[in-house]
């Protein structure tokens, strides 16, 4: 099958089984950047979410939750209202509109377009005679855009929808300071919407005005960076980095590197961030991603935030748009807290672990992942066709369903009470079970492998002679006779050894 086939083939599917819907609302036609998860869609969600979670609580993380929109002097002591924006292109004859630095990616492939500022997009853009897609007119000025969403609380109070959830979690630090006990780092993360007025948002979920975000965060001093006690366990992890020096010899090829050698060669600074990285892939490498389509690729000088020490983007190979950043992982500094404080006139200060009588305000590294885009990634570089058969390859226990359960024929009632008592009794061992007794055995077949469902259970007319039922493989299509009763203790152990 040709990649445009395949690919025409994987976009069908996600609507056709429930993962991915829109634009939103599309009985009215939709409003781009905003897409619905269907029942697949979001059982996949929460099933990463529930990984996440587990993980993050053996590391030490604690969970917050906070409002998704704040007052204006929030997005003003953050920066998001000064520095938030986007450089934009407008065609007066056309009145079309296109983000400047994506329109030039597109245009010049091989030039490395990050960091640029305003003008020298603006020398490129004339150098290279590029023109309106739609009319053939020249650009004028590139403009500033601010992406952040407008609203008022209340008759008289501006505010804005927050364009990321990072935020809201540093205003909660005293309070934090004071639950964690003082004590160094403080690790906390947060799942929740966030919201940004992309001009034109395309790529599907890629780019949307309404998303999820699960970021985490630690608050940790100075010395702590670079001498991290946790960083000892993780050292000898390799990870795929791409730092910025060789972006530009050869942009797609990371070197598979030791986290202790990353410090010791200075591809990395500090210890404790180079663990967020480790985070970062741990968490990446339970979801079931193949080791040749995970890279980092780190920021140049001139890409990064003016306040960041450090930064890297965890990117995935996928066949319709390349490598995608599904996370970034950021040396933050201690400019936030600094710049909330002054505005909030709080003091933030910390005594340091060396002495106590001297203070410091804390650093953060922050881990931010966006949940749409691990869905779609994991959609997609998990999505297989074989001899015309769809198979969707998803770990055992990220699959909207664990289990599917089969009467070999419903209008037979032995058998179909059975498969009902089957599927009951996986529901009641905490074993995500689907059941369903429409069309031919092999449709069902097909529909669960299309949407990712690991094992299939039929119940047939030889089960009522040997109280045993046929469990179905997936990727093997293997199957094997089980008595009834040791059904949900096979399905464990096969859970348990795919999570090895």
């Amino acid at each position: 099958m040709k990649i445009k086939d395949n690919i025409d083939t994987f976009n069908s599917l996600i609507k056709r089984r429930g993962f991915i819907w829109g634009p939103s609302p599309e009985i009215y036609g939709g409003l781009a950047g905003f897409y619905s998860m269907g029942p697949a869609g979001m059982a996949l969600k929460n099933n990463i979410l529930s990984i996440f979670r587990k993980e993050l609580r053996s590391f030490g993380f604690g969970e917050v939750e906070c409002p998704t929109i704040m007052p204006e002097i929030v997005w003003e002591a953050s920066g998001h209202l000064e520095r938030f924006i986007d450089p934009v292109m407008r065609c007066h004859k056309c009145n079309s509109v296109y983000r400047a630095d994506k329109f030039l990616k597109e245009a010049l492939p091989d030039l490395m377009i990050d960091g640029l500022s305003f003008k020298e997009m603006e020398v490129l853009i004339e150098k290279n005679n590029l023109t309106c897609p739609e009319c053939d007119t020249n650009f004028e000025k590139i403009e500033e855009y601010n992406l952040m969403l407008k609203t008022k609380v209340g008759t008289d109070t501006i505010a804005y929808l927050r364009p990321e959830t990072a935020t809201t979690t540093y205003l909660l630090f005293n309070r934090l300071d004071q639950v964690m006990r003082r004590r160094y780092p403080i690790k906390i993360f947060q799942f929740g919407k966030a919201y940004r007025n992309e001009i034109s948002p395309r790529q599907g979920v890629l780019r949307m005005r309404s998303f999820d975000q699960f970021e985490l965060q630690m608050f940790i001093s100075k010395e702590q960076e670079y001498e991290f006690d946790e960083f000892d366990d993780v050292k000898d992890e390799e990870l795929p980095l791409l730092d910025w020096k060789l972006q530009g010899k050869n942009s797609e090829d990371p070197k598979l590197i030791s986290l202790g050698k990353a410090i010791k060669n200075h591809v990395l600074k500090k210890p404790a961030y180079a663990y967020c990285l480790f985070l970062a892939h741990h968490l990446t490498k339970k979801l079931g991603y193949p080791d040749d389509v995970i890279r980092y690729r780190q920021h140049s000088p001139s890409e990064r935030a003016h306040y960041a020490d450090d930064a890297w983007d965890l990117e995935i190979k996928t066949e319709q748009y390349g490598w995608v950043e599904i996370c970034g992982i950021h040396d933050r500094t201690d400019y936030d807290l600094k710049r909330h404080g002054a505005f909030s006139n709080r003091n933030f200060e910390i005594a340091m672990d060396s002495d106590p009588n001297k203070k410091e305000i804390p650093q953060i590294l922050e881990v931010a992942f966006g949940i749409d885009r691990i869905i779609y990634t994991l959609l997609e570089t998990n999505f297989t066709v074989e001899d015309e058969r769809i198979n969707l390859q998803l770990k055992t226990y990220l699959a909207p369903n664990l289990v599917a359960v089969f009467p070999l024929v419903k209008n037979k009632e032995e058998i179909r009470t059975l498969a009902l008592e089957i599927h009951q009794d996986l529901q009641d061992n905490l074993i995500t079970s689907f059941y369903d007794e429409s069309g031919s055995i092999g449709k069902r077949y097909r529909r669960q492998d299309e949407l990712g469902t690991k094992f299939c259970i039929t119940v047939d007319y030889d089960t009522l002679e040997d109280n045993s039922a046929t469990i179905r493989d997936r990727d093997s299509m293997e199957q094997i006779r089980v008595k009834i009763p040791k059904i949900p203790d096979i399905i464990r152990e096969k859970l348990l050894e795919s999570k090895l």
